[in-house]
């Protein structure tokens, strides 16, 4: 028996916090209260000269409050650290309000008395961690602590070793490497075939009443919507012809429960999964926690909802690996120590999201965590030798055998396309944000043949060329399946060979720069539509993203179209043989093959036809279009095809041509609901309120199944509408800005500015550009901040959009700036949202493909199409406003040349004043000053 060295032996735990004064930070100003009591309130200017003579500072998130007191970095106790040592996995807004929220205390409004809170945080934490200190995750936690004590002087290890009972404690890299201790996933033998017995509405209106228990408020219209629901989930009478439900539920039905209701049951019943996919994280996150609702039990609820995403989402093992190899170089020994803690504790490492927490990145910077998570084209599969740990093969293989699984538009639809993917096809299928399901498809059913592309496929054939990455080629992934074979050795040679003819290091610079030669086909080709794209462009299109027409082609790029087709077509014939032949050895070695090289056979071949076949096949398609006379005026297509220079902040970043089905809801039909039995798509906001007429009153429903796809499959969908039970003339006011320039920057931003202190934050401001959002930031942060309300941003803040989110709700005096991923799928109930302002109409992008759709998509009503699009987009941010009953609120926009039909689509109730800004800003404060 192993007994423990001398100097680890356990002591019994005690309390030791750090000799620190704890430090709350306003804007400008701060409070100060020291371990002996002394209090001081004052300029930021004297926080910094007193913080020169004392220890460094307990605080919550050390760089926000440098940034709001206006100092340099300096050192600190941050409690976000100890939290996210103590606490792995736990969800916490990264400020002292919502840190007291997670610990389950009452977070005080004073900033004095915050202050003296923060020394109760530490110790909630530290009795945690030593009530704990027995339990498997924290075998390896004093170790870890010894060692960021002796590497970095972590300001918490001493803390954390005597809440351990293991002051003296040995420093040691083995915590770090937390595949060790990781569980393998097991291969089961198939799952049998699910059975196909229905759900009936009165079995799926009890299982929400079980859901939601004893005494639960009575919402008809939940039941009502659940009753609807069912009906996606009977037995298919017909191959090709789902059981579609189109259910609209006005915000505030509870449709997330009012459709798991009939989804669990079936998944229970049945013995197959049902998937639940949204178009936001935002949402997938808050489908996921609703789930607990239904299985509180945690160990239950991970074994029946697994949620999935794509595997650049997941903490990779070997980029955890390596980076713990250079630790002690690199100076990111700390956030590697805090990542290790999560790991052991995640759920399903989901490293961009779920529960991992997103501000680590703000703390250390993202060159500190991003490069951990699963790189494009870098996984090995099976050839890495944390496969049998990986997170996403353990995701893979839970969701086979769970009861529900979250996933997203973009991975049902790449993996349909893919004709099931790794994740097989369900047979079920919820789409919830259902009207976003013509974004998805529109990009997922796309083909991009562009500088950033096709360098992406030469980098995963011949892998790194210089530069950092790990990137290992083709060669190196398959050389113990080829071996000195010379069936498979010389197609591999002539593949590598061919990817010369791609864009190799350094091709933006040889694209831009007219002086320096292309190299190869591919870069000659994207020089010569850069040339016509830029002939074509008109002079105020400098500085953005540029696009131009197919036709009339310039003979350069017709005769470099023509040179990449023969190139990629050198290219694609050997990687087909050699994914042939590789397919082969699985029926003539069959004897012979153990699992784990049939294993990665299979790997090599799916990972050739995705990542190198499909993409070749489809680029090849796209210049041969070249070769066709232009399309006559009229005559409808079934795609669109079109060059463009894409830009960002000025500068050029990518050239090339670009496809996407005029109508991507055909694909989407075909390959994804079609195959399946059943088919649920919800949405608060799947008919446009401006369509419905007692002259037709099935105008918005058809409208709604040609969004969704529904139009193209063999049944009629079943449609059901649930009315939103809220009271908008009463909880709600709207009100359009007629004195405000909206192309004036500063009078937008002194607009933002007035309404924003009006509210007393609580505000969410949309903008239908992130650089009209950086300038407004720019300009009202600071104002804002001497009034005491704190601004964040999306594309600003360092954050995640979830976490910026959580802050958001948990600071009821805060506001938040976004763009689309804010406008839909964001749930923020109560006084953290009371206003919302949106800077200008969101019209429709002006383009090539937007001009096609509203050619041949509009029913020759081309502006409609057009409002259409605008009145969806403002119905969706107006729905941001009201998530419960009793909430209430503003919504303002900034645009007075909004035409009223497109507040028509707001929900009924709703009335609509047009004034000045003054006048806007005394209605803001006098209605949220009500009761």
């Amino acid at each position: 028996m192993n007994r423990p060295r001398p100097a680890e032996t356990a002591r019994q735990p005690r309390l030791l916090l750090p000799d620190s004064p704890a430090l709350i930070a306003g804007f400008g100003r701060g409070t100060l209260l020291t371990p002996d009591g002394e209090l001081f309130s004052g300029p930021a200017i004297e926080i910094g000269r007193r913080l020169r003579d004392m220890p460094p500072p307990m605080v919550v998130h050390a760089p926000a409050t440098a940034k709001r007191l206006g100092l340099g970095a300096f050192p600190a106790c941050d409690l976000l650290e100890l939290f996210a040592f103590c606490l792995p996995a736990r969800p916490v807004a990264p400020t002292p309000r919502g840190m007291a929220i997670a610990l389950d205390r009452d977070a005080p409004a004073e900033e004095e008395a915050m202050a003296a809170m923060l020394p109760d945080l530490a110790t909630i934490l530290l009795r945690h961690l030593a009530a704990g200190r027995n339990a498997p995750l924290n075998r390896d936690a004093a170790l870890l602590a010894a060692k960021l004590r002796a590497e970095v002087e972590w300001p918490w290890a001493d803390s954390v070793l005597a809440a351990l009972g293991q002051p003296d404690a040995r420093p040691s890299l083995d915590p770090l490497k937390v595949w060790r201790r990781l569980p393998d996933w097991e291969e089961t033998a198939p799952p049998p075939p699910p059975a196909h017995s229905p759900v009936s509405p009165a079995e799926a209106r009890r299982r929400l009443a079980e859901i939601l228990g004893e005494g639960a408020e009575q919402r008809p219209q939940q039941a009502d919507y659940a009753s609807a629901a069912a009906g996606a989930f009977q037995a298919r009478d017909a191959k090709g012809a789902p059981n579609l439900v189109l259910a609209e539920a006005g915000t505030g039905t509870g449709k997330t429960l009012g459709y798991v209701a009939p989804a669990s049951l079936w998944a229970e019943r049945n013995g197959a999964p049902v998937w639940i996919s949204t178009f936001t994280r935002n949402l997938q996150r808050q489908i996921d926690q609703e789930t607990a609702r239904l299985y509180p039990e945690p160990n239950e609820r991970r074994r029946r909802v697994v949620v999935r995403k794509g595997r650049e989402n997941y903490l990779c093992l070997l980029n955890m690996e390596e980076a713990v190899g250079a630790a002690s170089m690199g100076g990111i020994m700390l956030p590697l120590a805090l990542v290790s803690r999560w790991a052991l504790a995640t759920r399903d490492g989901d490293i961009m999201g779920g529960d991992f927490p997103g501000w680590l990145s703000e703390l250390f910077g993202h060159h500190a965590v991003m490069p951990l998570a699963d790189r494009r084209g870098e996984c090995i599969h099976s050839a890495c030798g944390h496969y049998k740990q990986c997170f996403v093969e353990h995701s893979i293989r839970r969701a086979r055998t769970a009861t529900l699984v979250v996933a997203n538009h973009a991975l049902v639809m790449v993996q349909a396309a893919l004709g099931g993917g790794e994740d097989g096809r369900p047979l079920r299928l919820v789409f919830d944000e259902g009207h976003h399901l013509f974004d998805a498809a529109d990009a997922a059913f796309s083909a991009d043949l562009t500088g950033g592309e096709t360098a992406e496929l030469r980098r995963w054939l011949l892998g790194a060329e210089g530069g950092r990455s790990r990137a290992r080629g083709l060669a190196r992934r398959l050389e113990e399946l080829i071996g000195d074979r010379p069936d498979l050795l010389l197609p591999l040679e002539e593949a590598l060979q061919a990817a010369r003819a791609l864009p190799g290091p350094g091709w933006p610079n040889r694209l831009s720069d007219e002086r320096d030669e292309p190299r190869g086909a591919t870069e000659s080709f994207l020089r010569a539509v850069r040339g016509q794209v830029l002939a074509r462009a008109r002079d105020d299109d400098a500085g953005y993203g540029i696009e131009c027409d197919l036709h009339p082609l310039a003979p350069p790029v017709a005769e470099a179209g023509e040179a990449l087709r023969d190139a990629l077509a050198r290219l694609h014939a050997p990687l087909q043989l050699l994914r042939d032949r590789l397919n082969a050895r699985l029926e003539d070695e069959a004897e012979e093959l153990e699992v784990g090289d049939r294993i990665r056979i299979e790997a090599a071949c799916r990972g050739l036809e995705r990542r190198a076949l499909m993409p070749l096949g489809a680029w090849g398609a796209m210049l041969g279009m070249l070769r066709e006379p232009p399309r006559p005026p009229g005559v409808r297509p079934d795609y669109v095809d079109w060059f463009a220079l894409e830009r960002r902040e000025g500068r050029e970043f990518d050239c090339g041509m670009f496809r996407h089905h005029l109508d991507p809801t055909q694909p989407f039909a075909m390959a994804v609901a079609a195959p399946a039995h059943g088919v649920l798509i919800t949405s608060a906001t799947l008919r446009d309120q401006a369509e419905m007429s007692e002259d037709d009153p099935e105008a918005a429903w058809r409208a709604a199944e040609a969004r969704t796809g529904a139009s193209h499959l063999a049944a009629p969908a079943i449609r059901a509408a649930v009315a939103s039970p809220f009271d908008y003339a009463t909880r709600t006011r709207v009100l359009v800005v007629e004195d405000v320039n909206k192309s004036d920057p500063g009078q937008v931003a002194s607009a933002y500015r007035a309404l924003f202190s009006a509210s007393g934050g609580g505000a969410l401001g949309l903008f239908t550009a992130v650089r009209r959002l950086r300038d407004v930031h720019a300009r009202i942060v600071q104002p804002l901040a001497e009034r005491g309300i704190p601004l964040y941003a999306q594309h600003i803040d360092a954050m995640d959009n979830a976490t910026l989110v959580d802050v958001f709700r948990a600071e009821e005096a805060s506001c938040l700036l976004g763009t689309d991923a804010m406008r839909d799928g964001v749930d923020v109930p109560g006084r953290s949202l009371r206003l919302l302002v949106f800077d200008r109409v969101p019209w429709p992008r002006p383009s090539i493909l937007h001009r096609e759709r509203r050619t041949h998509l509009s029913e020759g009503q081309p502006k409609a199409h057009d409002d259409a699009i605008a009145r969806h987009r403002l119905r969706q941010a107006f729905g941001r406003l009201i998530r419960r009953g009793d909430d209430k609120g503003v919504f303002v926009l900034l645009d007075r040349s909004c035409p009223s039909r497109l507040l028509a689509g707001l929900p009924a109730g709703t009335s609509v004043r047009r004034l000045g800004l003054a006048d806007a800003v005394a209605e803001t404060r006098a209605f949220l000053d009500e009761d």
